[in-house]
């Protein structure tokens, strides 16, 4: 698209703020527990339950009463752990302590009003980081005031609207293409690791953590602590959110006044997430390969062992290791996994009985692993690139189409 056609289409184009909860309808979600998710969630049923972060399920339409189903198209209102906004126009519901909206008005684009949230979730995310567990409340959104355009001419109003969520369509459905295809590899990509570290030929005998290391609980720190320079630290969050397979820096820093109470993973130790919103979430590794210790928090493991820490990182993605893992989470609203239960967890170590040529046959796996996760992850190679690219481009039209100016505030 040209910035020409952009001119033309808001060229003199006057706005009026409106807070959401005056333009949308507000829907409450349905009485659910965690545990009952869990137990009624059915692949390929037809229902969709969503719960306050990334937590969902599908079930049938009769597990839900009538009332709490929503048919409309409408923006899902993602309040607790992972704030965010989510576009969805099939039937769903979602638990109670989180809302949706949707519109019963003709001049109200229900995804016009969602992708303008979507471009102002940081604010929401901000809001949501003050508390010790990220969270937002109805009238954050409700008075949140999004721009109508034309207001007084409601037909020119919902042509802006459509043509802008007609562009915006058109970027996200060529990334959610490209999404699909990384996912196909990635699926690929999975299958071959955990094929090539099931050791099913060779020299091979599975071990218990507990036996071949030492695992150190980390100390707690707050996001009160963050700071832009201070002590490199690695919260258990950020395991299943911002780190892949290894890493060599640490995403926060914290302030140095807390040294001396604090617990360190030095090079070489795996971190492990002794909690997490899902079992694939705890128990999510990350080794720790950078040149200074870092410091952990407390719903963390430092995992101390003499064995490569990116063999045994890759070892905590297989299939093989979270079944196993499974079986000692302790499940509730927040899943836990305790040392005891993951100090049992087997993993295979390859010639044991010669620990140069373990080592070796480690380091041959890895290189193996290595290239393949490049191809899928990398943000500089392949697909990760051109849906990178394509996002930014994404965001720049966002930006562009939706950054009406606020008012200023009067003063007297």
């Amino acid at each position: 698209m040209s910035m020409d056609v952009m001119k033309k289409l808001l060229n003199g184009v006057e706005v009026k703020w409106e807070a959401l909860g005056s333009l949308l309808v507000r829907t409450k979600g349905t009485k659910i527990t965690a545990g009952e998710m869990k137990k009624l969630h059915k692949a390929g049923a037809p229902l969709k339950v969503f719960a306050g972060g990334r937590t969902i399920a599908f079930v049938d339409f009769e597990d839900i009463p009538e009332k709490d189903i929503n048919n409309e198209p409408s923006i899902v209102v993602k309040s607790r752990g992972n704030i965010e906004f989510e576009y969805y126009d099939k039937p769903f519901s979602h638990k109670n302590e989180m809302w949706s909206y949707h519109s019963n008005r003709e001049e109200i684009n229900i995804k016009y009003a969602y992708y303008f949230l979507k471009l102002n979730e940081p604010h929401f995310q901000n809001i949501g980081n003050k508390m010790q567990m990220p969270q937002i409340a109805t009238p954050d959104t409700d008075k949140y005031q999004i721009p109508i355009p034309c207001p007084e001419d409601p037909k020119k109003s919902r042509e802006i609207q459509a043509e802008i969520v007609r562009i915006l369509d058109t970027f996200t459905s060529y990334t959610v293409e490209l999404n699909a295809e990384l996912t196909s590899r990635k699926i690929q990509y999975n299958y071959y690791r955990d094929k090539l570290l099931s050791f099913d030929d060779g020299e091979v005998e599975w071990k218990a953590l507990g036996e071949i290391g030492e695992f150190i609980r980390g100390k707690r720190f707050t996001k009160a602590d963050y700071v832009e320079d201070g002590i490199s630290a690695i919260h258990y969050g950020e395991i299943y959110t911002q780190y892949g397979v290894w890493t060599t820096h640490a995403a926060s820093k914290v302030r140095p006044s807390l040294a001396n109470s604090l617990r360190y993973a030095e090079p070489g130790d795996v971190v492990i997430a002794s909690v997490g919103e899902t079992v694939e979430d705890v128990g999510k590794a990350v080794a720790w390969i950078g040149n200074e210790n870092v410091a952990i928090h407390d719903d963390s493991y430092a995992f101390r062992h003499s064995i490569n820490p990116k063999f045994l990182s890759y070892m905590m993605q297989t299939a093989t290791f979270i079944n196993e893992k499974a079986k000692h989470v302790s499940q509730g609203k927040i899943n836990r996994l305790l040392i005891d239960g993951i100090a049992k967890i087997r993993i295979p170590i390859p010639y044991p009985s010669d620990n140069e040529k373990s080592l070796a046959e480690q380091a041959r796996v890895v290189a193996i692993l290595d290239k393949f996760n490049d191809l899928i992850y990398s943000a500089s190679e392949g697909l990760p690139r051109e849906i990178s690219l394509r996002q930014m481009q994404y965001k720049y039209y966002r930006e562009r189409l939706l950054g009406f100016s606020r008012p200023r505030k009067v003063t007297n």
